[in-house]
């Protein structure tokens, strides 16, 4: 009997001795959530031009633009903070670049000739098509086709409620591919220096496209002559070289006024 109570007591001290199992420790990485577009504010069809181009939802994911612009002495690199619209166009001879309202200008040689408040973000805007007509403040109305050459290519006419842009009198028209949804044609009126709303449509042919990362972006742009409201020929080509796309941000210092450029009234 006194042997079984040993046993008994023997088994619990040996158990209560066991160590509890440690809980293992998980660390949680937090992972940055995109948000997902709602696509019920934009029109059907230019849903599928945003589709055909990489996707909304894949463009908002990045965070950072760059492209080249080849000049004759040199290529103009342009960088744009996708998200915050900050932009910097960097060059050998003078830098230009906007982290705000306020644009500066850095005249390396006394020699720039352009509209730095007109310029800084121009190339953007006409680089970053379509997805550029997914901002805030954007109206939508079908628009009727623009033929040419006897080709039929759908479109929207883009206009912006009061305030929004540098010029929000200004209208857009977005034409494309009735079959495969890539944008073609851009039309726009420019009402920047006058103040005064236009019926002069300007017009761009994008019909050269080239795969960034996931998304179609621009390999040249074409501007055409206009007679009589009707595009004849081609005037203009502006190509574009070395794009990248990065899901990083550039510090603000990278966009900020150097110490010796000036602010442009």
């Amino acid at each position: 009997m006194m042997n079984k109570f040993y046993l008994l007591a023997l088994v619990l001290v040996v158990f209560s001795c066991k160590k509890s199992p440690k809980k293992e420790m998980v660390t949680e990485v937090p992972v940055e959530k995109v948000k997902k577009m709602n696509m019920d504010q934009y029109p059907s069809d230019l849903v599928k031009v945003f589709a055909a181009h990489g996707g909304l939802d894949t463009w908002k994911s990045y965070k950072t633009l760059t492209f080249e612009i080849p000049k004759e002495e040199f290529n103009e690199v342009q960088t744009i903070d996708l998200h915050k619209r900050f932009d910097k166009i960097s060059t050998p001879t003078y830098e230009l670049g906007c982290a705000g309202s306020d644009i500066w200008l850095m005249d390396k040689t006394g020699d720039y000739k352009g509209k730095p408040k007109f310029y800084h973000n121009l190339m953007f805007y006409f680089y970053a098509m379509p997805f550029v007509f997914s901002d805030e403040g954007i109206k939508y109305k079908e628009a009727d086709a623009l033929i040419y050459e006897g080709v039929e290519y759908p479109g929207y006419k883009i206009t912006y409620n009061k305030g929004v842009g540098a010029s929000s009198t200004d209208k857009y028209y977005i034409y494309f591919d009735a079959t495969t949804h890539e944008m073609r044609w851009l039309g726009y009126t420019m009402t920047y220096f006058s103040g005064e709303p236009s019926t002069k449509i300007n017009y761009i042919n994008y019909d050269k496209w080239v795969k960034v990362n996931e998304v179609l972006l621009p390999q040249s742009i074409t501007w055409y002559t206009v007679e009589e409201s009707k595009i004849k020929e081609a005037a203009k080509t502006v190509n574009f070289e070395n794009a990248r796309l990065s899901t990083e941000a550039q510090p603000m210092e990278f966009y900020s006024k150097p110490e010796n450029a000036v602010i442009v009234e």
